[in-house]
């Protein structure tokens, strides 16, 4: 009994010796474990701050990409522009051209035209007072002709404006060298001498100058290019009170302005 005793103390110090290490081997097992699993969380700790990191980066990154992205977008929008508003000016341009040259051509001809019109008219001037000039004294001005009809070409009764026979004869040719020619405006100018007051040298003036321009009308001039005008004794073609200074005053002018020069002078 003794001896079973010991055997059976035996085995239960070996059972707590057994327990004993297995509770020991537990402790340390458990604290390798926790400390592994410690290690463990703070590497995925750091693993998902790494993650994170490399997040933040990559959208920082794909931001940076679509900014870059609109940017050049907007630089070749900004371009297409500039070619499109490049294109516009030079189409622009070529049409300004265009017209300027289309202008330069049409100022060109007019000129031409201009030229042949005044040198058409002048030629005209030179044969009308070439013709004119058998007639009676005509002499030239910037705007056509002026005859002088004195009192030896045009001879009125004393306080009189009644045209004498000679007198219609005379007007009679000038009329019909004026009726080869037309673009003319005709005006009649009365003059008498130094003898009388102004106001009868002006109504007498004005009577002699109506009846030169109403016969006329009888010889088929238009009416509408006929006007008459009495300067009285204010205009002298000469000075001095002798015979024959008086005689050149006394007279009747006939001016023949060219319309068509008149007209080409005032445009240019």
């Amino acid at each position: 009994m003794p001896q079973l005793q010991t055997k059976n103390s035996s085995n239960v110090l070996w059972q707590k010796i057994f327990i004993t290490f297995f509770v020991i081997s537990g402790l340390i097992g458990g604290y390798w474990l926790y400390h592994n699993l410690m290690e463990l969380k703070q590497e995925m700790e750091a693993l998902r701050k790494v993650a994170e990191k490399m997040a933040e980066t990559s959208e920082s990154a794909r931001r940076q990409a679509i900014r870059a992205e609109e940017n050049s977008l907007l630089a070749a929008l900004g371009r297409a522009h500039a070619q499109e508003e490049a294109s516009k000016a030079r189409i622009k341009a070529a049409k300004s051209e265009a017209k300027a040259k289309e202008a330069r051509e049409e100022a060109n001809q007019a000129r031409k035209e201009t030229e042949r019109i005044l040198k058409e008219r002048t030629r005209e001037l030179d044969q009308m007072q070439q013709a004119l000039s058998q007639i009676a004294e005509t002499r030239r001005t910037a705007l056509g002709l002026i005859m002088n009809l004195d009192s030896n070409a045009i001879q009125f009764d004393f306080d009189k404006a009644v045209l004498k026979p000679k007198t219609r004869e005379l007007l009679s040719q000038i009329a019909g060298i004026l009726l080869t020619s037309k673009g003319h405006h005709i005006s009649v100018y009365g003059h008498t001498d130094d003898v009388g007051s102004i106001k009868y040298n002006q109504d007498l003036s004005e009577r002699r100058a109506k009846a030169v321009q109403e016969y006329l009308v009888k010889v088929h001039i238009d009416p509408e290019i006929l006007t008459s005008k009495g300067f009285g004794k204010s205009t002298p073609l000469v000075k001095g009170t002798s015979k024959e200074a008086r005689a050149k005053n006394r007279r009747v002018e006939i001016a023949i302005i060219d319309t068509v020069l008149d007209y080409q002078q005032r445009i240019q």
